[in-house]
């Protein structure tokens, strides 16, 4: 609740809770829910798993209140279609790990069935907050349709010129804004969110 109430504080527009079991950032539904029960409701609350099953994930959205899905494994087009159009649907965001190989017929087949595209880096037998960013000169040249999330190694030092070069609609920070895994550093969070600010006022001056 601390960690909610901090970043809220800093200026967050959205909290993800990491309903994978295996990540040291895990969290159980139950304190999940309690958490999204306690803050303000302008405040976007986002599931991340991993290929799991999505009547499970559907239920675990519609017990903690979560306006998003963020979905990390290899996800079919087809199951985050079942969540964007269930009985009482939420919003996809289908994350890809980028490498050199990334083609925009990776893509395609998402566009109709997810809000957005999240950005992560590759790293063999990781499916996230790896801390490393890619190469973000190649998004371009995946012609992404949906709005673009950036994540991987984001951190005070790096998001200017994150979102000087790419523009993204928002991005998803972990490991740039922690002390260890699952544990928060609300002064690299302070000076992240105000770089973010401060480049977000340059974009639109």
């Amino acid at each position: 609740m601390e960690d909610a109430e901090e970043g809220i504080r800093a200026g967050v527009d959205a909290l993800g809770f990491i309903f994978v079991e295996e990540s040291p950032r895990y969290i159980e539904p139950e304190k999940a829910k309690e958490i999204a029960a306690n803050i303000s409701p302008f405040v976007d609350l986002v599931g991340v798993f991993i290929d799991r099953d999505n009547i499970e994930v559907q239920e675990i959205v519609d017990y903690c209140g979560l306006s998003y899905v963020q979905l990390h494994g290899s996800e079919t087009p087809e199951y985050c279609g079942q969540l964007a159009y269930a009985a009482s649907p939420c919003k996809v965001i289908k994350a890809f790990r980028i490498s050199g190989s990334a083609i925009p017929e990776d893509f395609q087949p998402y566009q109709d069935v997810v809000q957005g595209f999240l950005l992560d880096t590759y790293v063999a037998d990781q499916a996230g907050g790896t801390g490393s960013s890619f190469n973000w000169d190649m998004i371009e040249s995946l012609a992404l349709q949906r709005p673009i999330i950036l994540a991987g190694g984001l951190s005070p030092d790096n998001v200017t010129e994150a979102i000087d070069k790419v523009r993204p609609f928002a991005i998803d920070v972990n490991s740039g804004v922690e002390i260890r895994p699952g544990l928060k550093d609300y002064d690299k969070l302070r000076m992240l969110l105000d770089a973010v600010w401060k480049a977000d006022l340059a974009r639109i001056s």
